[in-house]
């Protein structure tokens, strides 16, 4: 995924408004492992973005807000040994992460009654159940 970073649609982030750092990753590693910066730090400033729409980038605001750092988004990626794949491991998360921030809020619910026939059934099926009950005790009423 090198290149810019897509968001929804045509919606693309370019590559100069991403901001990497490197550093030494943990866990086991080969004889470089002390001398390589294969951990990638990806920083996207999501309120001066120019990129996303502004309805985008108020949703991501509001839902992204814990995660923030001064309208700072930042993504750390270390899971792989090699910087390469950690930097495209990191903007595939940007992607998601910002992907499902901007989604349009789903449609709200329209209340409905049920019909007067599935009542008139539910209440008969409850009847109905209550009797076999009822014929399942000790009791003869005759």
């Amino acid at each position: 995924m090198s290149g810019p970073v897509r968001v929804r649609g045509s919606v693309i982030i370019p590559d100069a408004e991403l901001s990497w750092r490197f550093s030494r990753s943990s866990g086991p590693g080969g004889q470089h492992v002390n001398t390589s910066d294969s951990a990638a730090e990806l920083s996207f400033d999501l309120v001066r973005s120019v990129a996303l729409p502004q309805a985008y980038k108020e949703r991501a605001v509001q839902r992204l807000a814990g995660r923030l750092v001064n309208g700072v988004l930042t993504i750390r990626a270390e899971e792989h040994r090699s910087q390469l794949r950690n930097r495209e491991a990191a903007k595939v998360r940007l992607s998601a992460l910002l992907s499902e921030a901007t989604a349009p809020p789903p449609k709200s619910r329209r209340p409905t009654k049920p019909s007067r026939r599935v009542q008139a059934r539910r209440l008969d099926g409850k009847r109905r159940r209550g009797q076999i009950k009822r014929g399942r005790s000790g009791r003869f009423d005759d």
